[in-house]
């Protein structure tokens, strides 16, 4: 039987991303079973090799780039976005006024919640993400986002989340909604054994995500991180929440007397197995020990403007060596899950806090380039969670493919110019088609794995029933 294999022919533009950042013109894509064949100008391909193809998508008039890469999220969180009791709240408060609401979640909450987030991320150009499910009331599993990742067929980091500090252990959240440590760990073990593929290529990863100072022990950061490094399988990660605002260092220096980055590096979460999110206030000192450890930077850029976190030092992260990625964060913080939109913002904010720091800055607007920030939306995901098979177009990779039209509404005026500029810069509503392991699930504003219409009708209902 002979491997179906998909012609991409005749891009205007090709944006790589691989080492050599070619931006190939007038150029083709084969596709043969789950990985990129070949790439480059049409004119300079085989034609016996493009005459393999057994598909072919006529890309005249479109540019091509990797899939997008989403490294921090909390699906079930699309279920209250916009609540108003929690629009005009910081981190904290936000929290409070939530945690009530998802201590009513259900399994079938956190499938639609993760098939909507996913529907939203695959249109906006995203083929891998990761999900923080850290909340596990009424029956609920990390198998239940798994399975609703594998109908919709996007490649999929799942994190096992977990709290074990309440309230009344001094703890920010409900003690309803905190777990016993040894089924926490009994639990990220199973999870692990169960559904974690290390291979190359592979759709399905476990990374263990304690989820911050504030809602769990020390003993379990330790030893959710002595688990993982431990597991058979190899390349399970470690991920958590680290200096998110203000509260979240005051608390961590008042309960353990250090700076988050001193906790994670007594904890043992300082490594390039690890990626923390936010690090809105992490300090030179802090950066320094990231770089040194190569520990990696989930960028949230909407979701610290929207709570009022602050502007993470995201090019000084960089320029020291920091491995970064982005995140969009939980749909109720954001409350959108665009990621181009994302990295949009990320351009922009980056020259923004630039212009605060003291002295003003050496580089202006060219701090973060809209290549600066596709970049981190590609290869710095893929790096931040451990992938050499994303992130780029080139042979031997994953064909996970985000493909925009350049004559849409949005880019008009912004193509002829520089049409990879142009997407950062006008950021198109969604992609001509998006393709996860050589195949379409996104086709012109539809999925193509799941029925979308009656998918948001029953997540409304769903949204409707939290509220009540």
């Amino acid at each position: 039987m002979n491997t179906p294999t998909l012609l991409i022919k005749d891009a205007d533009c090709i944006a790589t991303m691989d080492d050599e950042r070619h931006e190939w013109r007038q150029a083709s894509i084969l596709i043969r079973d789950h990985e990129i064949a070949a790439v480059g100008p049409t004119a300079t391909l085989p034609p016996d090799l493009l005459a393999q193809a057994t598909h072919t998508i006529d890309a005249r008039g479109h540019i091509i780039i990797p899939g997008l890469v989403n490294t921090h999220h909390h699906m079930f969180q699309s279920l209250t976005r916009a609540v108003p009791a929690a629009q005009n709240a910081e981190l904290f408060g936000w929290l409070r006024t939530l945690y009530p609401m998802w201590a009513r979640l259900t399994p079938e909450m956190i499938h639609v919640s993760t098939q909507v987030a996913m529907s939203e991320l695959l249109l906006s150009g995203c083929t891998t993400t990761s999900d923080h499910l850290y909340l596990y009331p009424n029956g609920i599993r990390l198998d239940d986002s798994i399975a609703a990742a594998g109908e919709i067929g996007m490649r999929f980091h799942a994190c096992r989340g977990s709290m074990s500090v309440g309230e009344s252990a001094g703890g920010l959240p409900p003690d309803s909604l905190v777990e016993r440590e040894d089924h926490i760990l009994q639990d990220s073990q199973r999870v692990v054994d169960t559904f974690h593929d290390a291979g190359r290529l592979s759709m399905v990863r476990i990374a263990l995500a304690p989820c911050s100072p504030f809602s769990v022990s020390p003993t379990l950061m330790k030893e959710s991180a002595r688990l993982a490094r431990s597991c058979a399988q190899g390349g399970v990660r470690l991920h958590t929440h680290l200096a998110e605002n203000d509260h979240d260092v005051a608390y961590t220096r008042e309960k353990f007397n250090c700076t988050p980055t001193e906790y994670a590096e007594m904890q043992e979460w300082l490594g390039d197995d690890v990626w923390h999110a936010h690090c809105v206030k992490l300090d030179d000192h802090g950066i320094g020990r990231f770089a040194a450890t190569h520990t990696g930077v989930a960028h949230c850029p909407c979701s610290n403007m929207r709570l009022a976190s602050g502007i993470a030092p995201v090019r000084t992260m960089l320029n020291a060596g920091v491995p970064v990625g982005l995140g969009v964060d939980g749909s109720a913080s954001n409350d959108a899950a665009h990621l181009l939109g994302e990295a949009r913002q990320a351009m922009l904010l980056a020259r923004v806090g630039r212009s605060l720091e003291p002295f003003g800055c050496d580089r202006g607007p060219a701090d973060m380039t809209a290549r600066d920030a596709l970049r981190l939306a590609t290869r710095g995901g893929a790096q931040v969670l451990g992938r050499d098979d994303i992130g780029q177009i080139a042979p031997g990779m994953a064909a996970d493919l985000a493909i925009y039209d350049l004559r849409a509404l949005a880019m008009a005026g912004s193509a002829p110019h520089d049409p990879v500029a142009s997407l950062l810069m006008t950021q198109p509503a969604q992609t001509a088609w998006t393709i996860v392991h050589g195949r379409i699930v996104a086709d012109h504003g539809q999925i193509t794995t799941v029925a979308l219409t009656p998918l948001i009708e029953q997540h409304n209902r769903l949204a409707f029933e939290l509220a009540q």
